[in-house]
């Protein structure tokens, strides 16, 4: 169900969502990762489980290439069983290490750029490091409409037109249509 709509001069649109991520119309998701890439709980995990091995050994993969990825940073991999292109893994901020708010545009940001590497059109992401991680909805809110806005406003989107943020919490729904000055 949309919520919100907010089109860009651009050409490029966002909505944010009440929904199931995994359900998403889209061509690839988001998934709100840790630097390890270790899929264990969370969204992460439901992925994870819907994706399948292939997910898990490729992600294993890049970690073991790279080393563990730095808050504010964001990889693609293939989507394994789920119908998406791809998964796009942004690893955002935990409360408490500090810049919170700028590694979570930081995060989204690469992600966006990952999906438009991608040629991808339209991506999905959930209310990233608000869960498990514990950055305040309102910080993460911000982040979360600065990022998208950052995208669209700088021109920056090519293939990627639509950006969908699905959310399923009625706090976290909240702190986004606040943010975007509308009421819940």
């Amino acid at each position: 169900m949309i919520l919100a709509e907010l089109p860009f001069a651009s050409g490029g649109t966002f909505q944010v969502v009440r929904g199931d991520l995994l359900e998403e119309p889209v061509d690839a998701i988001v998934n709100a990762a840790n630097g390890h890439l270790a899929h264990g709980g969370g969204v992460a995990g439901l992925i994870a489980r819907a994706a399948g091995s292939a997910l898990t050994e490729e992600s294993e993969r890049i970690v073991r290439a790279r080393g563990p990825l730095p808050a504010g940073s964001a990889v693609a991999t293939g989507a394994g069983k789920l119908r998406f292109k791809g998964v796009i893994h942004a690893v955002g901020p935990r409360q408490g290490e500090g810049g919170e708010e700028a590694k979570l545009r930081a995060a989204l940001g690469e992600a966006f750029m990952r999906a438009e590497e991608s040629g991808w059109r339209s991506l999905a992401f959930p209310a990233v490091s608000s869960g498990i991680f514990a950055v305040p909805l309102a910080v993460c809110a911000r982040a979360y409409v600065a990022a998208v806005r950052d995208w669209f406003d700088s021109g920056s989107g090519g293939s990627l037109r639509t950006i969908r943020l699905c959310l399923r919490e009625r706090d976290a729904i909240e702190a986004v249509l606040a943010e975007l000055g509308l009421r819940p």
